[in-house]
């Protein structure tokens, strides 16, 4: 797990030094940092991933890169939903809600077209991945 938080803490320096921005496998790909609280720490957790925009939201998604488990972070979610996203070198505060149904559908589906990648995740699981949609809180 060491590996993963010096990886994560990585990615997040390039991003905060690049405007958002970020190179190797995630180069072209839109970013956030996204801040939760623990559930069961309490503890501020920082999470690099990538997002898709909806509307005035941002759609994150649950994959783990298709583990059998889905990550942390989105326990963090689930148990504290009002979160803090930086996208670009903006700093918003939002509140996380887990899609289900066609909601979630139409907006992995889009996912997997933009970013293959998330449908070979899939193949690797029997789980549904999660999708969750942070809806900053001035919108």
């Amino acid at each position: 797990m060491t590996d993963m938080n010096a990886f994560n803490q990585q990615i997040i320096e390039e991003f905060r030094g690049n405007g958002g921005k970020v190179g190797g496998n995630f180069e072209g790909a839109p970013m956030l940092v996204l801040h939760s609280t623990g559930a069961k720490s309490g503890a501020e957790r920082l999470n690099p991933m990538m997002y898709q925009k909806v509307g005035d939201n941002y759609a994150v998604f649950a994959s783990k890169g298709g583990a059998p488990t889905n990550p942390d972070w989105f326990h963090n979610l689930v148990a504290h939903p009002q979160v803090e996203i930086e996208v670009g070198s903006k700093k918003i505060n939002a509140t996380a809600k887990v899609l289900a149904g066609e909601a979630r559908n139409s907006i992995w589906e889009s996912q997997k077209v933009a970013f293959p990648q998330f449908a070979e995740y899939e193949t690797k699981t029997d789980r549904v991945i999660p999708v969750v949609l942070l809806e900053p809180a001035d919108s």
